[in-house]
């Protein structure tokens, strides 16, 4: 008898997004943080509970969501730390990696986004162009003037990669004067000079940050807790509103 081929179809993905401070949902969330970032960036991440990613600023975040409604799985996750709640939380998580007192002088108000991740198999146009709508759309509706956050960079091969990327950026996406920071730790320099030619891998989500428009706020940053660089990234929220209104402000 011969074989006979069987078409299986996946279903299809049914997204969906929200905002959640429900402590199972953040839960889920911290799980998937875990494992992309431990298997990223080569970090147990200081976890506490074995596979789980936390620290004391969840608590004050509003914690962005993406879930696949076809499997209930939760597929992609960012926090936002809004200025209000900045205080309670004792400062912005990026203060513990940079001076931030050129944030501190600026008009209007500025919230963190933080632990962005997305599901390795959710890595696509569809899940992010979601999670940057959701997030457009909390930003208006919360009168959030500057978005910023850490953009991170392996150094799992000792820290070129992370400088030809931060020498990139700096070339290509530099803010204004007015929104430059320094890091508390600066990363490592290597014994070679980066080679300013050298094709760049920029890693998905800072090519989303740079299409939204942001900018990169000066030198990197060592976390050595993440095995990582981090660049320090400004979004100025009218720029996006007016670059990005038709596609993700239709419903705010």
């Amino acid at each position: 008898m011969s074989a006979q081929s069987v078409d299986v179809t996946r279903p299809a993905r049914q997204l969906k997004a929200g905002i959640t401070n429900h402590p199972a949902t953040v839960e889920a969330a911290q799980r998937l943080r875990y494992r992309v970032f431990s298997e990223e960036y080569g970090s147990d991440l200081g976890a506490t509970t074995p596979g789980i990613d936390a620290d004391s600023f969840d608590t004050y975040c509003d914690h962005l969501i993406v879930t696949d409604q076809s499997s209930g799985q939760l597929v992609a996750t960012t926090r936002i730390l809004h200025q209000r709640d900045v205080a309670k939380a004792g400062g912005f998580y990026s203060e513990g990696e940079f001076d931030l007192a050129a944030f501190h002088r600026l008009p209007g108000t500025v919230a963190e986004l933080g632990r962005t991740c997305v599901h390795p198999d959710y890595r696509n146009g569809a899940t992010i162009t979601l999670l940057w709508a959701s997030l457009a759309e909390y930003l208006v509706q919360h009168q959030v003037d500057y978005l910023i956050g850490c953009a991170s960079i392996s150094m799992a091969d000792g820290g070129l990669k992370a400088w030809n990327i931060a020498r990139y950026l700096q070339r290509e996406f530099m803010s204004d004067e007015a929104f430059r920071v320094t890091p508390k730790r600066e990363l490592p320099h290597l014994a070679h000079p980066v080679s300013e030619g050298r094709p760049v891998n920029v890693p998905a989500l800072i090519k989303a940050y740079m299409r939204l428009g942001a900018k990169v706020c000066g030198e990197p940053c060592w976390d050595p807790e993440f095995r990582c660089a981090d660049v320090l990234v400004v979004l100025e929220v009218s720029r996006l509103a007016s670059r990005y209104s038709r596609h993700f402000l239709a419903r705010a």
